[in-house]
């Protein structure tokens, strides 16, 4: 297996030597540090929760936005599955890097799981619980990335610190009622995902289904973005449901990459 890196297949093990880590770690921390900086603290608009489509069926309410959050427990379960099954248990570095892919799809669980709770009665705080596994997919997906770009047990060491700085963002917001760390958390990483698909070499085949991932999820928001809009036009979806369903699809993507990737 090589890493883009370079071409040496030994760099497929690439960890930053001392002064490396502090250039890294300095790139990552300053553009966020600049924003909670310059930034006024964001709070919580609370029309968020007044979403479009609030129709009840089968005495659920809500129920669109309730039942389509239940996909992501059906991938998420499926994907869960699936990478288990795989796992050969070996202390080897292919084995530890299924850490990272096992969390994305349990979090997918817990996501659509939070994402029905809050949407029964959504509130701050129920939204919490929705926000709170949303961002252990963001930082495992992130982690995946690395590990397959730069060196897997880059991505390995940054998987449990990605996911804290995810979890302690929300705790922030749910705090402190600023949604600037939570930002920060879910749109950051995406730019440098975006460069590091479009910069370095994949160590594993079909590598180029990631920006599969991230349109459907880029669409899954404009989704979000148009709710109403959405509503008004097809009548019988609002795009918060269908931001449900798109994401649901970036996860399928992932899945499905995973099923037919091989080591180059």
């Amino acid at each position: 297996m090589t890493d883009r890196l370079s071409n040496s297949p030994g760099d497929a093990q690439w960890l930053p030597s001392r002064r490396q880590w502090i250039w890294l770690i300095t790139i990552a921390l300053l553009p966020p540090a600049v924003v909670m900086a310059l930034v006024p603290p964001l709070a919580q608009d609370l029309a968020y929760h007044d979403f479009a489509d609030q129709r009840s069926w089968l005495g659920i309410p809500n129920f669109a936005n309730v039942i389509s959050s239940l996909l992501f427990v059906a991938i998420g379960g499926y994907g869960l599955w699936y990478v288990a099954a795989r796992c050969s248990g070996a202390a080897s570095v292919e084995s530890a890097e299924r850490y990272a892919p096992l969390l994305v799809f349990a979090a997918l669980v817990l996501t659509g799981l939070g994402s029905a709770w809050y949407h029964l009665q959504p509130d701050n705080q129920r939204l919490v619980w929705d926000r709170l596994p949303m961002t252990l997919v963001f930082m495992a997906l992130f982690s995946m990335l690395i590990s397959e770009r730069v060196g897997p047990r880059l991505g390995i060491r940054l998987l449990l610190p990605l996911c804290a700085v995810g979890l302690f963002s929300v705790y922030w917001w749910a705090s402190k009622d600023d949604l600037r760390a939570y930002a920060i958390v879910q749109f950051y990483p995406m730019p440098i995902m975006v460069f590091m698909l479009w910069r370095l070499t994949p160590r594993y085949t079909h590598g180029n289904r990631y920006w599969g991932v991230l349109a459907w999820y880029a669409a899954a928001k404009v989704c979000e973005v148009a709710d109403a809009r959405l509503l008004d036009v097809l009548q019988w979806v609002s795009g918060h449901s269908l931001k449900h369903v798109l994401a649901s699809l970036s996860a399928c993507w992932l899945l499905r990459m995973l099923q037919v990737r091989r080591a180059c």
